[in-house]
C-alpha cells in the first residue's frame, strides 16, 4: 500500500470513530456534538500512539498526542494539495482542448484557474497549528487541534464534490458536449469559490483566545 493510500486509510478510519461517537443523538446540541467529536478523536489518536509518546505524554502534559494531532493534520492537508494539484492539471487540459475547438470564451475558465492556484497555495502554506511548547505566547490545546483536524476533514467532503464536478466537465469537454460544457464550467467555479471561503474560516477553529 502507497503512502498516500495508508495516509488517506489512517484519516478515514478516524473520521469513522469520531462519526460513530456522536451519530445517533438528536438531543444533543451542535456544540456538544462538536466536543464529543474532537475527544473521538483525541481518543483515537492516543490509542494509535506508541510507548514512546505515551512517556513523552506523561512528561509534557499531552504533547505527544498534540504532535501526532498536528502531524495527522499536516497529511492531510499534504493530501489535499496533491489532490488540488492533480485537479489543476486536468482543467488546464480541458482548458486548452475547449480552447482549440473555439468553444473557450467564457472568463470562467481562467478565473477556475487563478482561484485554484490561489488555493492550492493557501492549502500548502496553511498554519500548523499552535506554537510550541516553549513558546508562552501561545498555549497548546488538544481539544482545538482536535477541532482543527476534524473542520480539515470534513473540508474533505468538499473537496471531493469540486474533484468530481472537474471531472465531468473534462468528461463533457472530452465528449464535446459543448452546450453543457459552460454550466459545468460554472459550477466548478461556484465550489472552489465555496472551498475557499471556508479555507479561510480555518483559522477561527484553532486560533488561541488570549492570542
Amino acid at each position: 500500500m502507497s503512502f498516500i493510500n495508508k495516509a488517506k486509510k489512517k484519516l478515514e478510519d478516524l473520521a469513522g470513530a469520531a462519526k460513530d461517537a456522536v451519530d445517533g443523538d438528536d438531543d444533543k446540541t451542535k456544540k456538544e456534538k462538536t466536543a464529543e467529536t474532537s475527544s473521538s478523536t483525541i481518543d483515537k489518536v492516543k490509542s494509535d500512539q506508541g510507548i514512546l509518546s505515551k512517556i513523552q505524554n506523561f512528561f509534557t502534559l499531552g504533547y505527544g498526542t498534540k504532535e501526532d494531532l498536528r502531524e495527522l493534520d499536516a497529511k492531510q492537508r499534504d493530501l489535499y494539495y496533491m489532490d488540488l494539484r492533480d485537479m489543476r492539471h486536468v482543467w488546464e487540459d480541458l482548458y486548452l482542448e475547449a480552447l482549440d475547438a473555439g468553444h473557450a470564451q467564457s472568463r470562467d475558465y481562467k478565473k477556475v484557474i487563478q482561484v485554484m492556484d490561489r488555493v492550492t497555495e493557501k492549502v500548502r502554506h496553511a498554519d500548523y497549528g499552535y506554537a510550541g511548547l516553549l513558546d508562552r505566547k501561545g498555549h497548546i490545546r488538544e481539544n482545538e487541534l482536535a477541532r482543527v483536524f476534524d473542520y480539515d476533514r470534513d473540508l474533505g467532503k468538499e473537496l471531493e464534490t469540486l474533484k468530481e464536478s472537474v471531472n465531468k466537465t473534462s468528461s463533457e469537454v472530452e465528449a464535446e458536449n459543448w452546450e453543457t460544457v459552460p454550466d459545468e464550467v460554472k459550477n466548478v467555479k461556484k465550489l472552489l469559490l465555496s472551498f475557499e471561503d471556508k479555507w479561510n474560516e480555518r483559522e477561527k477553529q484553532f486560533r488561541p483566545l488570549d492570542a
